[in-house]
């Protein structure tokens, strides 16, 4: 089956030597900075240099996490000083989930793997193509993927795959959340999760109800704690064979918050049927349920589930409650120590030889003092071997050690142990040495290109568009087409289904059409949908919103990329991120809801649109509400979960994402969970035009045509006439004036 690494986590020096110890392949950790777990232990700078060289001395592999988004700043100013004495060490590969992080280390740090994080939302194919052709090396693949579309990656890419086999999951895609930085300023981008989806929440709405769904509720919690968004933690040590058969090379386990013995524990095991399926192979292979159990007991939060490899979702993978059970399981944690073979010489009249080697081969010298001829008593050979066999404190165990006494020799116990420690320090000299990089103390290479360098000729139309734009986004026919009579309207932003529509009016009227791309993309883009893209952009569409990597790495493959805006869910906080996606050729960029206003008139927005309107996708999940309680119905249901402050939150069933006549289950449905309230700048229009903004974006979800209609005419008063704007009754500004930690 080849080699597959075992990748464990580490919140400490002490849970690294416990992964380690317990037979870990790699370890990833979090230091000081940028790391998605900001309230783990984390790293110093001092233990993590010192986990570089020990991971080396096993024979091991060390991923640093720097999966975080970066504000301008951090990246410029920061990141290189950061990362450079680790590179220096020897680092053995980084996590990224900024572009603009792996633009920046690909140019600064080229001899550093670069694996994309889950963060990134990689859920198909063509999302890694685009990733392979950035210089990644490794992608971290979404955790809602099943083993039929990880084995499609597989055979369509070369970058190798690393899965999640066991841990907390996540409701939402991974760096598809907002709740935890909307709701309350501590966003899951920055590594500061708050966890909403742990917590108690009542359905208010009208969701469509089976009668299992009160017995379902009573069952698993009581109403007071009952816990819809909380899902069971994953465990799949009976699907391994399955796993590695689909493509994964490295079966990650999750848990750097949790303490060394839970990765002793979970690494052990996972340990063990790795070794077993090598030995005995797929048929041979079965897992001991008391083994189930043992797992189970090191942590369960409302029991276990296989994740989304063999279901789409469901009831079964949720937990309802957020009690995390621990038994009274014992775990060993032991450090890890590495054989060696030595051999001590001793020939009175010659220098004390002491030599040492590994298994592969990497060898060792000390050459010490003389060897002195006894004058009294000779040196006792068994007394000899119980001194150089004390290894305390080292990273060895010897394997084998001989020792060879020519004639009646003496050497004071000191020199003895001076040989064995010089010989032991040379050989990690050796090992580690071998890891070492050079590198400049200081940036060697440009910063990203201006705003006009990169610009493509796809643009220029687009560009020239003199003064600031409205846009609006819609799903809903009705409100479309109320909105395309309004005069101020410059752009509208259309599902496929409404461009066939809704393209030729616009069109007549002067109003720029952009086709508007599912949220979640896990299945190609249908040939005849790419077909009508063709067909729409030579009758005049101007372009197309792109929201995951997924789609734009497939539009890219045919040739389609510089009509492409990216979604504010294509996240480009910082100018290097901006200025990477320019040079892709796309046509544009949305700015991100997590930026506050400094932030904002700091970066380079002469390519980006602005959202000032709309109900923030706090969510986006594989999961679905309508189903979990009550049952799927095939069909757009809507439900509504209030939290314990009484906010509402509406969840949106997307059970076609491209949205056709047929609302049939199809297997890539997801669900959108909106914020409570709608986000909105009304009185921040000169504010944001003077940020260099070339439009501006309301989009419009669970409005009536009669509230957008209304909205959108106050927010062309109050952005494109000067009139004096008029708050609305309820609404957040977000981030845009306290900003994001």
């Amino acid at each position: 089956m080849g080699k597959i690494e075992l990748l464990s986590p580490a919140g400490s020096f002490e849970g690294l030597e416990a992964a380690l110890g317990a037979g870990a392949d790699a370890v990833y950790v979090g230091g000081s900075a940028f790391g998605a777990r900001a309230y783990a232990k984390n790293f110093t700078q001092e233990e993590l240099l010192r986990a570089i060289d020990l991971v080396h001395l096993h024979g091991k592999r060390l991923h640093l996490t720097v999966n975080t988004l970066f504000k301008n700043q951090e990246l410029l100013e920061e990141l290189y000083p950061y990362l450079l004495p680790f590179y220096r060490e020897g680092l053995d590969a980084v996590l990224v989930q900024d572009f603009g992080a792996l633009s920046y280390i690909r140019r600064e740090f080229p001899d550093l793997p670069v694996h994309a994080s889950t963060q990134m939302t990689v859920t198909g194919p063509w999302g890694m193509r685009f990733l392979e052709s950035c210089g990644v090396r490794r992608i971290v693949a979404a955790r809602e993927l099943s083993l039929d579309e990880i084995r499609r990656m597989h055979e369509m890419s070369d970058l190798e795959i690393e899965v999640f086999v066991h841990g907390a999951l996540c409701y939402s895609y991974s760096g598809q959340c907002l709740m935890s930085s909307v709701l309350g300023g501590r966003s899951g981008n920055r590594g500061r999760c708050a966890q909403p989806c742990r917590l108690p929440y009542k359905e208010s709405g009208t969701g469509q109800k089976h009668k299992a769904s009160s017995r379902r509720r009573n069952k698993e919690a009581p109403e007071e704690d009952f816990c819809p968004l909380s899902l069971k933690d994953m465990n799949t040590l009976e699907l391994l064979p399955q796993i590695i058969d689909a493509g994964a090379v490295s079966l990650k386990i999750e848990g750097r918050m949790k303490q060394p013995e839970y990765t002793a524990g979970v690494t052990a095991m996972y340990r063990r049927y790795l070794d077993l399926l090598e030995e005995k192979g797929p048929e041979g292979y079965r897992v001991e349920p008391e083994d189930l159990a043992y797992v189970r007991g090191l942590f369960s939060r409302g029991g276990s589930c296989t994740g989304y490899y063999e279901m789409h979702n469901g009831p079964s993978m949720l937990a309802f409650t957020n009690d995390a059970k621990r038994q009274e399981v014992e775990t060993a944690v032991t450090k890890p120590v590495r054989k060696v073979c030595g051999r001590l010489r001793m020939t009175a009249g010659k220098p004390l030889e002491m030599t040492v080697h590994t298994a592969d081969g990497v060898t060792a010298l000390y050459r010490g003092k003389d060897v002195q001829t006894a004058q009294k008593q000779p040196l006792d050979l068994e007394r000899v071997r119980r001194q150089m066999e004390k290894l305390g404190g080292t990273a060895f165990a010897w394997q084998n050690l001989d020792i060879e006494m020519e004639g009646q020799v003496f050497v004071p116990m000191g020199e003895l142990n001076e040989a064995r420690r010089g010989a032991l320090e040379a050989l990690e000299r050796q090992i580690t040495d071998a890891y070492h990089r050079e590198a400049e103390d200081h940036p060697v290479t440009k910063a990203p290109a201006g705003p006009e360098e990169h610009l493509p000729k796809e643009k220029e139309t687009l560009e020239k568009k003199s003064g600031l734009r409205l846009t609006v986004s819609c799903e809903d026919g009705r409100t479309a087409g109320r909105l395309l009579e309004e005069p101020d309207l410059g752009g509208i932003y259309l599902p496929p289904h409404l461009m066939e529509e809704f393209l030729s009016k616009a069109l007549s009227r002067g109003i720029g059409a952009y086709l508007m791309l599912p949220h979640v993309t896990r299945e190609p883009l249908p040939e005849e949908l790419i077909a009508k893209i063709r067909t729409w952009l030579s009758d005049g569409m101007e372009g197309i919103l792109v929201r995951n990597l997924e789609s734009l790495g497939q539009l890219e493959s045919e040739g389609l990329i510089g009509r492409c805006i990216t979604d504010s869910s294509l996240y480009t906080w910082n100018d290097e991120a901006e200025a990477f996606l320019r040079k892709r050729g796309l046509m544009g960029n949305t700015a991100p809801y997590e930026l506050n206003r400094k932030e904002l008139k700091a970066r380079d927005n002469s390519g980006s649109e602005m959202p000032v309107y709309g109900y923030i996708p706090l969510m986006l999940s594989a999961q679905c509400v309508q189903k979990n309680l009550h049952g799927c119905t095939h069909s757009f249901a809507r439900t509504s979960l209030a939290d314990r402050y009484g906010k509402e939150f509406t969840a949106a069933c997307v059970c076609e994402p491209w949205k056709g006549q047929n609302t049939a289950w199809q297997k890539d449905c997801y669900t959108i969970i909106y914020n409570s309230l709608p986000y909105a700048l009304p009185t921040e229009a000169e504010e944001i035009k003077a940020m260099g903004f070339r439009s501006c974006r309301l989009s419009f979800t669970l409005e009536s045509p009669e509230e957008a209609v209304r909205i959108f005419r106050q927010f062309a008063a109050a952005y494109l006439h000067g009139a004096e704007a008029v708050m609305l009754p309820s609404m957040t500004r977000g981030h845009y004036r306290r900003g994001a930690m």
